[in-house]
């Protein structure tokens, strides 16, 4: 409730004084959902990073749901962000709760947390992609909802204003502020996929402690950047992937160190770098090793060795020339 509080008294009205300055909306950010007051540009474009962040994570699990059960994507990815704090929220950081989803008979595993009432009982889960999919139970087995599902799938705003109307929230504002998100960042866009990438729907929301990695895509491969502390083990519980798999995608031993920022492959690399790269060798640079010019591209190894006819004991030299395709 705090979300919404907060929302309303600061981005709604901000949103307004915004039209008739030369700011655009799409970098008015949503830190007021979490201090309730203007901070600095760099704070206001790290919150705005983790909006978009949420985006990317979990549109590809929103157009599974809208696909499955013909709930429009823009509307679940719009609720899941002023519901959890883009994936900051308590709930979601003990139970994988996206849309703050009580009990109500639910007979699996919860979490209590103050709200309308002190320590009420909430809807707990394993990860991302259940809370995603109880949120579309919720809606299609509820009758409550049933009116809804009469609207055009790119009907965003009926939804917006049904939702309210059918008692999901209790805030006034609540199909404004919904709106309001899908039109900044352009949400009903995916209200029209047709497909989704199942990689990304199923394996990029295992939350552990903390932020999720966000998930990249490049070369026809998946890959996150490592965080300090980080293990093969630890990344595998997050993704819901084989640590050893992962170690073995990326030609490592599963025990040994990650540094932080380095390319993790989340899959097999592929054996050449992308179609750009065709007439475009790369320049090696001081601290470049053959493996780390082929994690960086994400290509294999062996593959590098092979297509710039070197042997394994070659020692690369600042300023060689290397073919990455």
């Amino acid at each position: 409730m705090l979300f919404f509080l907060l929302y309303t008294v600061f981005v709604v009205p901000l949103s307004l004084m915004i039209r008739f300055t030369n700011y655009s909306l799409r970098n008015i950010l949503f830190l007021f959902l979490m201090t309730g007051s203007v901070s600095t540009v760099a704070q206001q474009q790290k919150w705005n990073q983790r909006y978009q962040t949420y985006i990317d994570q979990y549109r590809d699990m929103a157009i599974e749901q809208m696909l499955r059960n013909k709930i429009p994507a823009s509307i679940t990815l719009a609720q899941g962000i002023l519901e959890s704090g883009a994936g900051n929220s308590e709930l979601v950081k003990k139970g994988n709760n996206h849309f703050g989803i009580k009990c109500h008979g639910w007979t699996g595993r919860t979490v209590h947390k103050d709200d309308d009432a002190k320590q009420e009982c909430f809807r707990a889960y394993n990860n991302a992609q259940e809370s995603y999919e109880d949120h579309s139970k919720f809606l299609t087995k509820n009758k409550r909802y049933s009116q809804l599902f009469s609207l055009s799938i790119t009907d965003y705003k009926g939804w917006a204003h049904g939702l309210k109307a059918c008692g999901y929230a209790t805030n006034p504002n609540y199909a404004p502020m919904l709106i309001n998100l899908i039109e900044l960042y352009k949400l009903y866009e995916y209200d029209r996929a047709k497909s989704y990438d199942k990689f990304m729907a199923q394996n990029s929301g295992h939350r552990q402690d903390g932020f999720l990695h966000p998930i990249h895509i490049y070369n026809k491969n998946y890959f996150l950047q490592a965080r300090k502390g980080d293990t093969f083990k630890a990344i595998g519980k997050e993704i819901g992937i084989s640590g050893k798999k992962i170690a073995k995608y990326n030609e490592r031993d599963y025990n040994s160190p990650l540094v932080e920022n380095e390319m993790i492959w989340l899959k097999k690399k592929q054996k050449k770098a992308e179609a750009s790269y065709k007439k475009r060798p790369h320049r090696v640079k001081a601290g470049e090793s053959m493996y780390s010019i082929a994690q960086y591209y994400g290509i294999r190894l062996k593959s590098l060795y092979k297509m710039n006819k070197l042997s394994p004991d070659y020692e690369l030299k600042v300023g060689d020339e290397l073919r990455v395709r």
